[in-house]
């Protein structure tokens, strides 16, 4: 393992150095004479984009026409900016590369600024060119100005406003290299349209020099011996994996350092794939609605390491109760994360492939074992006695349960060959507990910002990225309105996602916090019986159908994933259905509601009590 580490880490070596992260940036454009709109294209060619998501407008015309003659470059027009960037992102996640996003101006560029503070929030690489207004007028309130570098400058790891043509090349090379190396995030570029026209002699950079900028991949060598001490000696020790991993493809270390020391993994919502599902020591989700087995692992383990995760609230319930007899080895390449949210006995600022091979190696060089096996068999235990969801637990009869249906949805899908999107909500949270997912870059949502409406064009961002994968999005009615009008999108590229669309005809978790916390006050959560989405499919020259009855669920997802168009399944739940367990705002971690307890039959369980209680009771 430790000869293709060091082959692996040889290659980011040359990404931090800057080399070319593209196919190399002597192209057949080097020395000639263009505009820079051209300039803007061969720049993308060279960093050997292939997809661009967009939507023309007045100041980026000239953007748009030097496109035209790019043989290179595929175009994906969105019907709305906001959608091309979560396209973007989607992409972006499901490949690796870099998300690239291209707009007009004044309402353009602000459409983007909710794809942008999503990627930003979940540390996905980006770059996003808006056009701009003629450096002559800009700051007098012309047509369609608006200040696209103040407006993001919270939610951009960096941004440009472009001054001069010769300043272009080595801004896109700047660009694409901070987007992508260090902790990932979106970078914007804003070009003035005088700009695009103007004349200039192209030529890329071969490398880039920021001395501000120089992100720390290689952890401390004395750091990671402290950590692999720790491990050595815990007897209840937990792995927390986040996304990191996936954006360090550490995937294996992760693996490689669970099996030698037999120790149980959780994740997050970000970090779901980066550690097989199917895995014996995988517990999955942890958190506000993770398994209560997860939360008890997290809750009573002497040992948390923390990789590429940050102590996100939504992890952690009641800050002050969390993981109290742990002590945190913390591994995040941006610093500012570390000691941000719990203190870190032993911090190591770096890449988590680097880091994770390198304790790995201490073990296999000291000859360590694990410390203790009880610890894996108490966890099994928790796992059997509070599962997801039981079938004697029949809550709702006659009806489609939404743990059965993503059940079913994971057991038809094939794990090697699939991405799953979500919107967000309910849906998502149970399509995070009961979809089963093997691989990193399989399971894209949103984290941070809890975006609505970024599901379904990630979902064809996604299939634009990995077009030979079945790639399915999990959505609830109200985040799905959020942004169908991409359906026009998918069917005129006849880009086969499908939308497996969990209808409750209510904003579902806000509905459900309403029923627990805020005695049934339902406030603007109940949405009225329309569209017809079966009719809206249809319109969009979609295939589509809706289903009621538990019976129906597994023949219709066949039809659904056997069909070659964009196809909609409308499946009819009860609004009054909730994601459980489920810790409340503010409560402990191991403060679970709502649990399954198989040893009392299978009932639900309120709180920490283990007393047989109806689910009513767990509400109060």
């Amino acid at each position: 393992m430790m000869n293709t580490l060091t082959d692996k880490l040889a290659q980011k070596q040359l990404a931090i150095e800057g080399k070319p992260l593209g196919p190399g940036s002597h192209t057949e454009h080097e020395g000639k004479t263009m505009t820079g709109a051209q300039a803007i294209i061969a720049s993308l060619e060279a960093e050997g984009v292939d997809t661009v998501f967009g939507y023309p407008g007045g100041q980026a015309i000239k953007i748009y026409d030097a496109l035209y003659d790019s043989k290179k470059l595929h175009h994906v027009l969105a019907r709305h900016e906001q959608g091309a960037t979560h396209m973007a992102d989607g992409y972006a996640r499901a490949t690796g590369k870099v998300g690239v996003v291209l707009v007009t101006s004044g309402p353009g560029a602000t459409n983007t600024v909710t794809g942008i503070a999503t990627a930003y929030m979940d540390s996905i690489p980006m770059v996003v060119i808006t056009g701009q207004v003629t450096r002559g007028v800009i700051g007098t309130d012309s047509f369609q100005e608006s200040d696209i570098v103040g407006i993001t400058m919270p939610i951009v790891k960096h941004s440009f406003l472009l001054q001069s043509t010769d300043d272009l090349t080595e801004t896109f090379r700047e660009a694409f290299y901070i987007a992508s190396t260090g902790r990932p995030g979106p970078v914007l570029i804003d070009i003035p349209s005088d700009l695009q026209g103007a004349e200039m002699v192209f030529h890329y950079p071969d490398s880039v020099n920021i001395p501000s900028y120089r992100p720390t991949y290689k952890g401390n060598a004395k750091q990671i011996k402290q950590a692999t001490a720790l491990i050595e000696t815990s007897k209840r020790p937990l792995l927390y994996a986040g996304g990191g991993i996936v954006s360090s493809h550490a995937c294996q270390e992760l693996e490689a350092l669970a099996e030698a020391m037999q120790i149980p993994v959780v994740t997050t919502l970000l970090g779901k794939g980066c550690f097989p599902s199917s895995h014996p020591l995988s517990l999955g989700p942890v958190g506000m609605h993770g398994s209560k087995y997860a939360n008890m692992a997290m809750t009573e383990c002497d040992l948390i390491i923390a990789a590429g995760a940050r102590f996100s609230d939504r992890v952690t319930g009641k800050l002050d109760e969390f993981a109290p007899n742990a002590k945190v080895i913390h591994i995040d390449i941006d610093p500012a994360e570390i000691g941000k949210i719990r203190e870190a006995n032993v911090p190591i600022v770096g890449d988590a492939q680097g880091i994770l091979g390198g304790i790995v190696a201490q073990l296999e060089k000291s000859g360590a074992t694990p410390v203790d096996a009880e610890w894996v068999e108490t966890v099994n235990e928790w796992r059997e006695r509070w599962p997801y969801y039981d079938d004697q637990f029949n809550d709702y009869p006659n009806q489609i349960v939404p743990e059965v249906a993503l059940d079913e949805l994971s057991k038809q899908l094939d794990p090697d060959n699939s991405i799953v999107t979500t919107e967000v909500g309910q849906h998502q949270m149970w399509a995070h507990q009961h979809i089963g997912r093997e691989h990193a870059r399989s399971f894209l949502s949103s984290g941070g910002l809890g975006t609505m409406g970024f599901g379904f064009p990630a979902a064809i961002g996604a299939k634009f990225g990995c077009p030979d994968k079945q790639v399915v999005c999990v959505a609830g009615d109200g985040s799905f309105q959020m942004n169908s009008q991409e359906m026009a999108t998918a069917a005129i590229n006849n880009t086969a996602v499908k939308v497996f669309l969990l209808d409750n005809r209510a904003l579902g978790m806000v509905h459900q916090w309403q029923k627990l916390f805020y005695h049934e006050r339902y406030s603007s959560t109940i949405l009225d019986p329309v569209p017809d989405f079966v009719k809206l499919a249809d319109a969009y020259g979609w295939e589509g159908e809706r289903i009621e009855k538990p019976e129906d669920v597994a023949p219709a997802i066949a039809r659904m994933l056997a069909s070659e168009k964009p196809y909609l399944l409308d499946v009819a739940i009860s609004p009054d259905q909730n994601v459980y367990p489920m810790v409340a705002p503010g409560a402990a971690l191991d403060n679970v509601i709502g649990a399954i307890d198989v040893t009392l039959g299978a009932v639900r369980v309120n709180g920490k009590g283990v007393g047989k209680k109806d689910e009513k009771e767990g509400e109060e």
